[in-house]
């Protein structure tokens, strides 16, 4: 089905994504409008709501722009930092499990993977429901641009939409689930994005959340107090979980592994 999604520049104006832009076996290129008439590019089949917008980013978020972030982050980082960060081996797979657990994704749903990077997540959802729609949101062309190509690789058909997350450009309760994966940590305004999140899931959703959480070990809070400098942002449980109920959701399961925390949240 197309994606109807709402005009950066004007809240009550929509813009229509042709369901093409999401069949990554074959190259989508052009221009999209909305009523008022405000354009936006689509190269690649990456829709691109933010052209050359900049904004004040952490050290941590810039890293994201960079071509070499984009090329190891999957296939050497993601797959063994749960490892790394839980103290003990933790398959990836384990992570996948409760994804599609939780999440439980149903065909004919729509669902947005925010601040997706290569869109681990969503490329998973599709595997396991190819009948359902995904957003992978990120707002870096070079994550992106890696998306795509792992994607049209695994025929796994997403809309890929650069935006930023603070002012997600859909209308209200619009997805009927959401997933984030290690994204929280380096947002500048997690509650906004939060803010945000409960504004477009519809109130029978669900919100899958992966993110890192204070460690209880002094060395390793060491550790996290110089990553601070570079933009992270670490909490204990306690604290994310009342930065989720401060946001509007509750909290219906959580594993904790490590400094690892996986939530699914509800909205309140």
């Amino acid at each position: 089905m197309s994606l109807e999604i709402r005009s950066p520049k004007y809240e009550r104006a929509s813009i229509t994504i042709p369901s093409e832009v999401a069949d990554l076996q074959k190259s989508f290129n052009g221009t999209v409008c909305s009523n008022k008439g405000d354009e936006y590019e689509i190269t690649g089949n990456v829709i691109d709501l933010l052209g050359d917008e900049t904004s004040e980013m952490t050290w941590a978020q810039s890293s994201n722009h960079w071509k070499v972030t984009a090329a190891v982050y999957e296939d050497i980082w993601r797959k063994r930092s749960l490892s790394i960060l839980t103290g003990e081996e933790f398959p990836i797979q384990k992570e996948q499990e409760l994804l599609i657990n939780w999440l439980n994704p149903q065909a004919n749903k729509l669902y947005m993977d925010m601040g997706c990077s290569t869109a681990l997540y969503g490329r998973l959802v599709k595997k396991e429901q190819s009948k359902c729609d995904v957003v992978s949101l990120d707002f870096s062309k070079q994550m992106l641009t890696k998306a795509r190509l792992k994607a049209e690789a695994e025929q796994a058909d997403l809309y890929l939409l650069r935006a930023d997350a603070r002012y997600l450009p859909f209308f209200g309760a619009t997805f009927d689930g959401l997933m984030m994966g290690g994204t929280l940590n380096e947002l500048t305004d997690p509650l906004k994005v939060l803010y945000e999140a409960r504004r477009v899931i519809k109130k029978d959703g669900t919100f899958f959340m992966m993110h890192l959480v204070e460690s209880p070990t002094w060395y390793i809070r060491l550790m996290q107090d110089s990553a601070g400098l570079g933009g992270l942002t670490f909490w204990t449980v306690e604290e994310s979980n009342q930065m989720f109920d401060r946001a509007g959701f509750s909290v219906s399961d959580q594993f904790t592994k490590g400094i690892v925390c996986f939530t699914k949240l509800l909205p309140a």
